[in-house]
C-alpha cells in the first residue's frame, strides 16, 4: 500500500534520510522505532508531503487505486487520497471547539450526512468528545486532546493513517487505552504506520516493524522479532 525507495530527505544543508526504503502492506500496523533525532518524524513529513525529498520515491496506492508518488503531490490532495497524518503534538486547533475540531477533519468532504453519521461513531467510541462538544479544544487533558486528534483524523475517512508519538506525555492508562483504540480502528480496515518511543508497545501492536538510525533503516522484521532481538532489547526496551 506504501513503498518508499532510497528516500534522501534534506532539511536545510542537514542530510536527514539517508536511502530510506519500507513498505507498509494493507491491513497492517507497521511501526518505525528509533531514538530522538533518528529521522522518524521527518520520514512521516515526507509522506505526507510536509518535506520535499532530494532523491528516491514514495509511493501510496489506495486500495484497488492507481498508484500515487505523494512526494509529486501537494499535502492536500494525499489527504483526499485517503492518506492521513496525525502529527506529534496533536495538532489540534486549540482556540476551537471540540465538535469544530471534528469537522475541520472533514474539511475535503461534501457528504453531510456522512459526516454526521462519522461524528456519531467518534462520539461512541470516545464518549467524552461528546461531553465536551461545545468546549475549546486546548482546555482539555492531554488524554482528551489525543483521542481528538485521533477523532479528527478519522473524519478524513483514511485508508491509512500515520501516527506521530501518540502516547507522547500521557498517563500509562491513557496509553494503553490509546493502542486498544488503534487495533480497533486497525481491525475495521484502516492501515496504521506508527512512529512511537513506547517501543514496548509498539512492538507489541505492530505486525511488522522498522528500526531508523541517524536516518538510515538499520533492522526490520515482525513486532515479536524485533522485540525479541538483543540489539533492540538493549537499545530501545530497557534490556
Amino acid at each position: 500500500m506504501l513503498e518508499l525507495k532510497d528516500v534522501q530527505v534534506f532539511r536545510g544543508n542537514t542530510h536527514v534520510l539517508h536511502g530510506v526504503s519500507m513498505e507498509v502492506g494493507q491491513g497492517e500496523i507497521v511501526a518505525l522505532i528509533g531514538a530522538n533525532g533518528a529521522g522518524k518524524t521527518t520520514t512521516l513529513r515526507a509522506i505526507s508531503g510536509l518535506l520535499p525529498t532530494r532523491e528516491g520515491t514514495i509511493t501510496y496506492t489506495p486500495g484497488s487505486g492507481q498508484p500515487l508518488e505523494t512526494n509529486r503531490m501537494s499535502a492536500e490532495s494525499i489527504v483526499a487520497s485517503g492518506l492521513c497524518h496525525c502529527p506529534e503534538g496533536r495538532g489540534i486547533f486549540g482556540g476551537l471547539s471540540v465538535i469544530e475540531n471534528l469537522h475541520m477533519g472533514a474539511y475535503l468532504r461534501n457528504d453531510t450526512q456522512g459526516i454526521q453519521e462519522d461524528i456519531e461513531k467518534i462520539h461512541a467510541m470516545f464518549p467524552i468528545l461528546a461531553d465536551r462538544a461545545k468546549q475549546t479544544a486546548g482546555t482539555l487533558s492531554g488524554g482528551e486532546q489525543m483521542m481528538l486528534a485521533l477523532g479528527r483524523s478519522l473524519m478524513s475517512c483514511p485508508k491509512l493513517l500515520m501516527l506521530d508519538e501518540p502516547s507522547l506525555g500521557l498517563a500509562p492508562l491513557v496509553v494503553e487505552a490509546i493502542f486498544e483504540m488503534l487495533a480497533d480502528i486497525n481491525k475495521q480496515g484502516v492501515t496504521v504506520l506508527l512512529v512511537e518511543q513506547n517501543a514496548v508497545m509498539a512492538l507489541d501492536l505492530a505486525h511488522r516493524a522498522y528500526v531508523l538510525e541517524n536516518g538510515v533503516v538499520t533492522m526490520t522484521g515482525s513486532g515479536a522479532e524485533l522485540a525479541n532481538d538483543d540489539n533492540v532489547r538493549k537499545a530501545y526496551l530497557g534490556g
